[in-house]
């Protein structure tokens, strides 16, 4: 398995690539934007593989079900785009969320979770890869709580009925951690769905989670290291896979990164687990 976590301090793909080698990462978060010229993303290519540096991910994070049919098209059209990229620059995946059909881009709504949006979902699933066209690289949808895939019952559901081999699956364990029946079975959890999907893991997120005393049930990402959460047996778990990104996120600077990473590596080193790292 690889660690990785976003680098500061770099303008060419060579100081990129030196800055994941220096901190001891193995993997890495794709950098430029889609509209990067191609030489340009040639030179973050080449910088990775001299290094041994995977590229995990290349992200979308826009509202694929906007309520207004132009943004959404437009949506659409960049996360193809964004596809076509991770094809390009030999990414693990492409990944996205589903969308929501309320104001908040991210957020729920009551009709998220209907019968009639997990197939228009599919349906829009299908179309993109089959446009972008999909080879080496794989588009997943990243769990949340609010939104498909929930868990491991919805991301089954969705691998059958898309029915493309490009469709991967993206691990976010704490995503799906959505209620005070489950903050405290993480490790149970996350035992069943890499039983469950195996293989079509292409990238993992690790933050954690804590549960306050508030009524009535208050759940909050925190970095890793300061909640509940199950991190030797999601680490178990990934060096199981082999050479699966194991990204850190959601954190405000490099010093919070840092400490996160920390933490990370002492759960591994307890439990006998190591990284592959650049060189």
């Amino acid at each position: 398995m690889r660690l990785g976590a976003p680098v500061y301090h770099w303008t060419t793909g060579e100081e990129w690539a030196l800055e994941h080698v220096k901190r001891g990462y193995g993997a890495a978060y794709w950098p430029l934007p889609v509209d990067a010229p191609r030489e340009r993303e040639n030179e973050f290519c080449e910088a990775a593989a001299r290094h041994d540096l995977v590229i995990a991910e290349v992200g979308v994070w826009n509202n694929l079900l906007d309520p207004d049919p132009e943004r959404a098209a437009q949506n659409v059209r960049y996360c193809v785009a964004r596809m076509r990229q991770a094809e390009r620059v030999g990414a693990r995946c492409c990944v996205n969320i589903s969308g929501s059909l309320g104001s908040q881009w991210d957020g729920p709504h009551r009709d998220n979770l209907t019968r009639a949006t997990f197939e228009r979902v599919v349906a829009l699933t299908r179309r993109m890869i089959d446009e972008a066209a999909l080879e080496k690289s794989r588009y997943a949808l990243e769990p949340m709580p609010w939104m498909y895939p929930t868990g491991e019952d919805d991301m089954r559901a969705l691998i059958e009925k898309v029915d493309r081999a490009a469709f991967g699956v993206h691990v976010d364990m704490v995503n799906m951690i959505s209620g005070a029946d489950k903050i405290y079975r993480t490790g149970e959890l996350t035992r069943a769905y890499f039983k469950a999907f195996g293989s079509k893991i292409c990238s993992v997120h690790v933050k954690d989670i804590a549960i306050s005393g508030e009524l009535t049930t208050h759940l909050s990402e925190v970095p890793a290291g300061e909640g509940e959460f199950d991190h030797e047996t999601l680490l178990r778990a990934c060096a199981a896979l082999g050479d699966v990104p194991v990204m850190a996120e959601h954190l405000p600077d490099e010093a919070d990164y840092d400490r996160a990473i920390a933490h990370l590596r002492g759960v591994a080193a307890r439990a006998g687990l190591s990284f592959d790292q650049a060189k």
